[in-house]
């Protein structure tokens, strides 16, 4: 009788269930359609952490929920892309969207775009197994050739079943959801009204959406890509739980994925250059702090202290702080930075990684496992830091110092304070300097902290009261970059009595050179990548120039080495205070190789070298050397063949770090 009575009301409630519609405008219908597959990546998502969950570490309840909270952010953008159409066609205000034919075209298409996005995802439970990463658009170049192709597809089905019904399941729940959304065409009573009505809700949809595709409205914020899972994950691998594999496919098209080398045998291949750097541990590894200090845009033409030469050796130049810091400094003279950009500058200071085509936190691989300053030194004790004074999230650089192991990241959220705001891109840089020097007083020691300025961009403005304080220069630019040199130097002046200063290591260099540079040298294509690198130590004798070779990625090893770091590590430049006479510099400029050794710059472009410049003499790189010069010219192409080669099969096969 009970369970005559329970199947009545089960079959009651199921009748009732079938019944509930979900009644609205147009609009209204839109952001339900939105949200049914929101829902739906979402369990994608669980199912694919329960399906690979003894590849993950265990993840705590309230750490499983934040990976899910970020994987939203991500999931309107993929939704966005796959849906496009979609909602454009729907938001065209004409009359005929509420047309039966119309509707029935665009529910297919809603059902077979949608249906494709989640067997793109319900794929990965599986082939993650193989790949441990989220499939990226690589994967259409890795099987246009496979002449097996659909045998293969049905051998999938076949042999992972359970993955296909869990993919059915969620194709019946979509529709079943699709259709409890109704809505009806609306009676047009003032024809002006309707149209001016449709085109303000499409634009503020269009708005919505261009935000939802970016993953934010900031101007500061860069669209959101592979690295930027890193915000919400404890570990690298836990990026693929927060991502889908949509998005990850869509961020992907047009990236060049690399290419494994075979050019030299492993054991040639580690005589000519090995990123592997086995310490000598001889020493006592040396608790200094350290302070990396990374200049937004200080191009190597406005140091007066590099350009004694310029204007007939009138040139004063824009930064007179840091010039008289340079006297007391370790000056590396022929200093150049790994990439363009602003996204190029972390992996390099603080990975050692270059940006090498494509920058590396937009690539397929910044999934990678990697080993880091802060990851390496915590070994040690120490604290690690990070400060930008942009809102919080801007350039995706708190996604990857978290991914870095970075303890603590401060922003414009922190600084807590719109007064000191440039309006733009952040907190003035004087303001967030003595904030900056504040902080590092609570910080326990020893300590490894990064300060990323922000004044010298775009507009090129300084506070109000400093107008007329700063010399305008002959670019917009230069009182931007004397404004943030006095900043560094009340900076230097508030925190030279606290009781760490004299035990702090303080690496200074910049983000990228700038197009806003008037001499001819600069304009070059080694001018184009010039930026200061110094290090300063007021408890040591850390002086002089040394008119050698240094780059971005040297960072890493030089403080590891300095510090007497004792375990092995991966980096892929030099230690600037070793004698080692091998030392290179490397970039990439148009998917052109620029290789620094000795002299000579060569520029290479698989298969074969470009150009060979004496860059000291010929600065402005009149004179092509290719083919003048055999000895020099092979001994160089067989170190960047080692270089490209150490690095994609490394970067590939995901072995940045050393394994026990």
């Amino acid at each position: 009788m009970k369970n005559s009575k329970l199947r009545e009301y089960l079959r009651s409630y199921i009748a009732s269930f079938k019944q509930i519609e979900l009644k609205g405008n147009i609009y209204v219908a839109l952001v339900l359609y939105f949200l049914i597959m929101m829902f739906l990546f979402s369990l994608s998502r669980i199912g694919f952490y329960l399906y690979n969950k003894d590849l993950f570490s265990e993840i705590p309840l309230g750490k499983f929920m934040r990976i899910m909270a970020g994987g939203l952010k991500f999931d309107v953008s993929a939704i966005l892309y796959t849906n496009m159409l979609f909602f454009f066609m729907y938001l065209i205000p004409q009359p005929f969207r509420y047309h039966r034919i119309f509707r029935s075209i665009l529910k297919y298409i809603f059902f077979v775009f949608n249906g494709i996005a989640l067997a793109a995802n319900v794929a990965d439970f599986i082939y993650y197994k193989f790949t441990l990463r989220r499939t990226t658009f690589k994967i259409f170049g890795e099987f246009r050739n496979e002449e097996n192709g659909f045998k293969l597809f049905f051998q999938f089905i076949i042999d992972y079943w359970y993955a296909m019904l869990f993919w059915i399941g969620l194709i019946a729940l979509m529709v079943f959801l699709f259709k409890k959304v109704k809505f009806n065409k609306p009676k047009v009573k003032n024809h002006l009204f309707f149209y001016t009505t449709g085109i303000a809700m499409m634009l503020l949809f269009t708005y919505l959406m261009i935000g939802g595709l970016r993953g934010g409205f900031r101007h500061s914020t860069r669209p959101i890509t592979l690295s930027n899972a890193g915000k919400y994950v404890d570990t690298p691998n836990q990026m693929a739980i927060v991502l889908n594999t949509p998005f990850s496919v869509y961020r992907t098209i047009g990236q060049n994925a690399l290419n494994e080398k075979k050019y030299f045998t492993e054991e040639k291949l580690s005589a000519i250059y090995n990123p592997v750097f086995t310490p000598d541990t001889a020493q006592d590894f040396k608790y200094n702090n350290v302070i990396i200090i990374i200049l937004e845009s200080f191009a190597r033409e406005y140091f007066g202290f590099y350009n004694p030469h310029l204007d007939n050796g009138k040139y004063a130049g824009y930064t007179p702080f840091l010039d008289s810091l340079m006297n007391e400094s370790k000056v590396f003279w022929y200093s150049l930075a790994n990439g363009r950009k602003s996204i190029d500058v972390l992996p390099s200071v603080l990975t050692s990684i270059p940006s090498v085509k494509t920058p590396f936190v937009l690539s397929y691989y910044s999934g990678n496992k990697l080993n880091s300053l802060p990851n390496l030194l915590k070994k040690k004790g120490y604290n690690s830091s990070f400060f930008h004074g942009a809102p919080n999230g801007s350039m995706g650089f708190q996604s990857f110092v978290n991914l870095v192991g970075v303890d603590h990241y401060y922003g414009l959220t922190e600084f807590g304070t719109r007064n000191e705001w440039d309006g733009m891109w952040g907190a003035w840089d004087e303001d967030f300097l003595r904030y900056y020097a504040d902080m590092l007083d609570t910080i326990s020691e020893p300590f490894i902290s990064t300060f990323f300025s922000v004044s010298s961009h775009h507009p090129f403005k300084v506070p109000e009261k400093y107008e007329e304080k700063f010399p305008k220069g002959t670019k917009p630019i230069h009182q931007c970059i004397h404004y943030t040199d006095m900043a560094l130097e009340k900076f230097f002046n508030k925190i030279q009595d606290s009781p760490w200063y004299d035990s702090t290591l303080f690496v200074i260099t910049a983000d990228h050179s700038f197009y806003q540079v008037s001499h001819p040298e600069y304009k070059t294509i080694r001018g184009s990548y010039s930026v200061p690198l110094f290090f300063y130590h007021p408890g040591d004798d850390l002086s002089g120039i040394e008119y050698k070779l240094g780059q971005q990625i040297d960072i890493m090893p030089t403080i590891l080495n300095y510090l007497n770091y004792d375990e092995p590590f991966i980096a892929f430049g030099n230690d600037l205070f070793s004698a080692d006479s091998s030392r290179f510099a490397v970039n990439v400029l148009n998917n052109t190789y620029q290789l620094y050794m000795g002299d000579y710059l060569m520029q290479y472009t698989e298969p074969e070298v470009v150009s060979l410049f004496q860059f000291k003499s010929d600065s402005l790189f009149q004179h092509n050397l290719k083919g003048t010069l055999p000895e020099i010219e092979e001994k160089m192409l067989e170190k960047m063949h080692a270089f490209i080669q150490q690095y994609n099969n490394r970067m590939i096969h995901d072995q940045l770090t050393i394994t026990e």
